[in-house]
């Protein structure tokens, strides 16, 4: 088979094609396993923070990848889920130990030996791979393949963040950052809490306009004045500054939720200007969202099925990994990127 491999962690400032195409040998599944023939693949930001090692890969070479839509072309002894030819995704979580006392309260996003996707197991961007079949998910009819794909990630993620805000119906919710989750929590927001003001604070006034254009009631930078402070902010940027200033939006009590697996480094100075007294005083707190459980997805595809929500896509052909990702880095995100195999 094809597959996108990742050999090491590199600069993609420095190096514009981090991975290479090579011919792999296909597994045979383990009994409980499920071989998926792989339609497409969402990038996500995700990869950039393995490629640039911030969460690298546990070995390397790695196949990158954790929105992964196909088809079960085999299928272990004891499969009982899902028959050859069944649409399946495949997310974030690749496995968890299932006995810990994170796994037994159904906290298995806090695993100790939690698996990521394309971090820790081969991932999506290859034309065929593996995976328990407890770890895969039936997809809604009511979506294609290409729409399919960033829920598994940017809206499985979105909804777990907004869960963790405890927002209320109308009150006022901020997003930080209008990338690939952030447009979908925007839609599943208006109609949860059909009553909630959303503001968007953006890097770039093409970001802004598109986040307007989905119904959001403001949108500026993170530094701008806005029309009213914040029961709740989402923050799914790469960068420390966005977690100070996100504070200063927020009512007394308000809560900032961080949905993001690290932050790049090079304004990490910008977080020690966190005070207590300017950002933290009068119950005002901060939220990390750590990966996502099966039930999370499951729950999203439900719920994105019955709205329905769609994101918007931006597709590349399998061959043009590379500059998805680098596209990713240096421009503009409108909606979602997803790979297509050919």
């Amino acid at each position: 088979m094809k597959a996108w491999i990742l050999k090491k962690v590199c600069n993609l400032l420095d190096e514009e094609f981090p991975l290479e195409l090579v011919d792999l040998s296909i597994d045979k599944p383990k009994p409980n396993e499920i071989l998926l023939k792989v339609s497409c693949c969402g990038v996500c930001h995700t990869e950039l923070d393995e490629i640039e090692g911030r969460t690298p890969p546990s070995r390397f070479p790695m196949i990158l990848g954790h929105q992964v839509v196909g088809h079960v072309y085999q299928k272990g002894s004891n499969v009982a889920r899902f028959q050859i030819g069944a649409r399946v995704g495949i997310a974030w979580i690749f496995s968890a130990c299932g006995q810990c006392e994170f796994c037994v309260h159904g906290m298995e996003n806090l695993c100790p030996s939690f698996q990521g996707t394309g971090r820790d197991a081969n991932g999506g961007y290859a034309e065929y791979m593996i995976v328990d079949e407890k770890f895969a998910y039936s997809i809604p009819e009511i979506f294609s393949d290409v729409e399919a794909a960033p829920l598994l990630c940017a809206g499985a993620i979105g909804y777990r963040s907004l869960r963790l805000a405890q927002l209320q119906n109308g009150q006022i919710l901020g997003l930080s950052g209008f990338g690939a989750s952030n447009h979908l929590v925007l839609k599943m927001t208006r109609h949860l809490l059909p009553e909630t003001k959303i503001l968007v604070f953006a890097r770039n006034k093409h970001e802004q306009a598109f986040a307007t254009s989905l119904g959001a009631s403001w949108a500026g930078d993170i530094t701008d004045v806005s029309p009213y402070k914040l029961n709740a902010m989402i923050d799914t940027t790469p960068v420390w500054k966005n977690i100070v200033e996100s504070m200063t939006h927020l009512k007394p009590g308000g809560r900032l939720v961080i949905n993001a697996i690290r932050k790049e480094s090079d304004d990490k100075n910008a977080f020690a200007t966190l005070t207590y007294q300017d950002h933290l005083w009068m119950e005002r707190e901060i939220k990390s969202v750590a990966n996502i459980s099966r039930k999370d997805v499951d729950e999203f595809l439900q719920l994105a099925a019955r709205i329905p929500i769609k994101p918007e896509i931006e597709v590349y052909p399998f061959e043009k990994a590379n500059q998805a990702l680098n596209d990713l880095k240096r421009k503009h995100v409108t909606g979602a990127k997803v790979l297509v195999m050919q």
